[in-house]
């Protein structure tokens, strides 16, 4: 603790390790929770997997992270959207035994540049995915789920039904002036009241089925995936090769979360604990979740709002929300409950949370003055945007690549081996 007091936030009410009283850790872990549960449970539900397993892998996670991390940062591990193209493919031709190879391999490449920035720092990250490079990028990851979104919003089965149009369009709305119109707290959990007051819209008009909530026990296991108990694996490398790429992306993300944290608590995270203790941490994470049935996780942006509100930076806090997931995860009626959720709702707050991730990949390139008159930012950002929208995948026998992960590699080989300039320009200049 004496290292600390030199950097201690004096505008924190509890800092990075001050232990809160017992009434005050339940309430801000439980709002800890409730900043995270509605989009770590979405990706599950988009994807067709547990979330209950999701919520006790996340909960894992985030004790782990902490962990690694020498409990100096309040971070939290929820699900990552970043994945759920390459997800969904896998879904249809491996099923969950391909998504966690993925996942796995997610985590490995995180401990490995863990182990790169630990010996040569971390500037070489800046150079190989610069923000022409990971805008375009994000951007693809929100707008190729589009139509993912549109059809759980209008189509029942094979058939258009105006119901769920309508159940859609008002949980969009309705979660849009949440976000606009609530303050605090309340804002960091629009998301979460947003899906509520669209499934009590569907209970009106008839769309949700309670017969699997009311037949799921009170406590039961999740039904955890794990490989040869679970399933008998076999090596999917065109899985592995599809999701890998991105967890490049993804480090960014971790990355700015961090700069922010660092302004928050008054900290250098990237010094001490070390950027390389945070990614070995994200990677942990992400390696649990794959062997019991989850998503790859990172940490969450609602969670960072959450500390900037209530200005308690105690790692015991998230702690707690992760202690509180992982119980969460064994209520059966809780699971089934989430589960039950029709696909209007989910389609309709999707439209949202797909066009804020469209939208962060726009505002890195805006927030960065990338100038697209330069030839060589058009052709890479126009490069990535076509393929990974239009899921160029590649196919090579069982092997298949989504062309989220080929736009990915594309960017990264086009940034390092185009010159700053184009002849033409040249011969302007």
């Amino acid at each position: 603790m004496s290292d600390q007091k030199p950097f201690r936030n004096k505008e924190a009410i509890l800092d990075i390790q001050d232990r809160p009283t017992f009434g005050h850790w339940l309430g801000l872990s439980i709002q800890h929770l409730f900043a995270m549960f509605g989009s770590t449970v979405l990706v599950p539900i988009l994807v067709g997997l547990n979330p209950g397993i999701a919520l006790f892998s996340s909960g894992v996670g985030t004790l782990m992270y902490i962990l690694i991390t020498n409990r100096r940062i309040p971070a939290y591990m929820g699900s990552s959207f970043s994945f759920i193209v390459p997800m969904l493919a896998l879904m249809k031709t491996t099923g969950y035994p391909g998504i966690a190879q993925g996942t796995v391999g997610v985590g490995i490449v995180y401990l490995i540049v863990s182990l790169i920035v630990a010996k040569i720092g971390y500037s070489w990250i800046d150079k190989a995915l610069p923000p022409i490079v990971v805008g375009p990028i994000v951007m693809v990851i929100g707008l190729s789920l589009a139509g993912t979104a549109a059809k759980d919003a209008t189509m029942n089965g094979t058939h258009y039904d105006i119901r769920f149009f309508i159940v859609a369009m008002a949980t969009v709305l309705i979660a849009i002036f949440l976000n606009m119109f609530l303050k605090g707290f309340l804002s960091q959990i629009a998301i979460l009241l947003g899906i509520i007051a669209g499934y009590l819209l569907a209970v009106l008009v008839g769309i949700v089925n309670f017969k699997p909530v009311i037949a799921a026990a009170w406590l039961q296991l999740p039904n955890f995936q794990v490989p040869f108990l679970s399933y008998h694996p076999h090596l999917y490398w065109g899985a592995i090769l599809s999701m890998v790429p991105i967890a490049f992306v993804t480090m960014t993300e971790h990355m700015g979360h961090i700069m922010v944290l660092n302004g928050l608590t008054h900290r250098n995270f990237f010094k001490k604990p070390g950027l390389n203790r945070t990614l070995a941490g994200d990677g942990t994470a992400s390696i649990i979740a794959g062997f019991v049935g989850g998503p790859p996780v990172t940490s969450y942006g609602e969670n960072i709002g959450v500390l900037a509100i209530t200005k308690v930076h105690s790692v015991y806090v998230l702690m707690g929300a992760g202690l509180f997931a992982v119980l969460f995860s064994f209520v059966g009626k809780l699971s089934a409950l989430i589960q039950s959720i029709p696909s209007p709702v989910i389609g309709g707050i999707s439209f949202l949370l797909f066009g804020v991730i469209a939208s962060s990949g726009l505002r890195v390139l805006i927030d960065n003055h990338i100038d697209f008159n330069k030839k060589r930012n058009l052709m890479i950002g126009s490069s990535i945007l076509v393929i990974g929208i239009g899921n160029a995948y590649l196919q090579l026998g069982e092997f298949q690549f989504s062309g989220l992960a080929i736009a990915t590699v594309l960017g990264i080989v086009l940034n390092l081996v185009l010159p700053e300039q184009a002849a033409s320009e040249r011969e302007v200049a």
